[in-house]
């Protein structure tokens, strides 16, 4: 029995790959006002009545391509990263997911119930970047579970991580062995947000998307800027990794809906980078610590094929931190001494 332990909180994933539950999934996905921000009633008919019946079929089909004999690739990274976490800390260690199982709920009633003496339980999003449709959402998430739960000990939250030396040093490392091979060009792909978001989250109500080089001028709002947060992790690893400004660059992907998204796309890029004379891509995106549906389906099948599809001649996705022990390091390091 501890007086402290650990929670990592990840996005979550379908309970398998069959249409009614890729349909369930997304229902709780999109009905989240922090992914869809438009008012309830018509978030309701927009999800409900089209986005869902029209997705779910070709989002079956992506999932079962990515699926294992574990099951969800997510699910089982994070799984397996919680009990290094626990080994590393010597810590009970305990996961749940935003959205699907396993909920907030169950992890906090099994902690108490292994842990009667248990004070502190430690959120560990595994988000490094802060946004309000990622990293808040999930935090908002577990908070809410746990006030209404009542439970007896206190809940302190890891901040947003996209600066701390030891992720960047993790990601960095990550990174190094593949700049060894033949490459013309590294691109950091990010899941993208509408800039909607962008300024909803501007605490200054008055900085983010006001001028064009507004993730560079010094703002209290970046302490909630997505934009700002990774573009400043990809330029303290291309510092820590000694490479040259023009061999790397950043892009958005996932895309959804009409609205004006973060730019510059990733499948955009894939489509015009060969014919910039960059034919030997390698790509990592650096919002995902797990490995999903968004790398390896999005960008290590569908992305390869857009690229060689334009001419590009080698492409390869650097795979996430997943389990690697430099990344348990660091979440140790953030349980110790990076929270709010």
């Amino acid at each position: 029995m501890s007086e402290k332990a650990i929670l990592l909180a990840n996005l979550g994933s379908p309970d398998s790959y069959e249409v009614r539950d890729v349909k369930t999934y997304l229902n709780e996905f999109l009905m989240d006002e922090r992914v869809i921000d438009i008012p309830w009633f018509f978030r309701f008919l927009l999800i409900r009545g089209i986005l869902v019946p029209l997705r779910a079929p070709k989002s079956a089909k992506n999932y079962q391509s990515i699926w294992t004999d574990n099951g969800s690739p997510l699910i089982h990274i994070t799984a397996e990263l919680t009990k290094k976490v626990a080994a590393k800390t010597a810590l009970p260690t305990y996961m749940c997911m935003r959205y699907a199982s396993p909920t907030p709920q169950s992890a906090l009633d099994k902690a108490l119930e292994e842990n009667p003496d248990l004070k502190e339980m430690v959120l560990v999003p595994l988000y490094p970047h802060y946004a309000m449709s990622s990293y808040e959402t999930a935090v908002l998430h577990v908070k809410k579970a746990h006030r209404e739960g009542n439970y007896p000990f206190s809940l302190s939250v890891v901040k947003p991580y996209y600066n701390h030396p030891d992720y960047i040093r993790s990601l960095a490392a990550s990174i190094a062995p593949y700049l060894e091979k033949d490459h013309d060009h590294l691109l950091f792909s990010y899941h993208g947000v509408p800039e909607r978001h962008i300024r909803k989250s501007d605490i200054t109500g008055k900085h983010c998307l006001k001028c064009d080089n507004c993730c560079q001028v010094e703002s209290p709002a970046h302490r909630e800027c997505y934009r700002h947060q990774v573009i400043k992790t990809t330029h303290l690893v291309a510092k820590q990794l000694n490479i040259p400004e023009e061999k790397y660059s950043y892009s958005f992907q996932s895309r959804l809906g009409p609205d004006k998204w973060l730019e510059p796309f990733t499948a955009d890029r894939f489509k015009k980078l060969p014919g910039e004379g960059i034919k030997k891509l390698l790509v990592v995106c650096p919002a995902f610590v797990s490995d999903c549906l968004e790398t390896l389906e999005e960008i290590a099948g569908e992305g390869a094929e857009i690229f060689h599809e334009n001419s590009g001649e080698s492409f390869e996705m650097i795979p996430c931190l997943n389990l690697r022990s430099d990344w348990v390091s660091t979440i140790e390091t953030l349980v110790k001494e990076y929270r709010e």
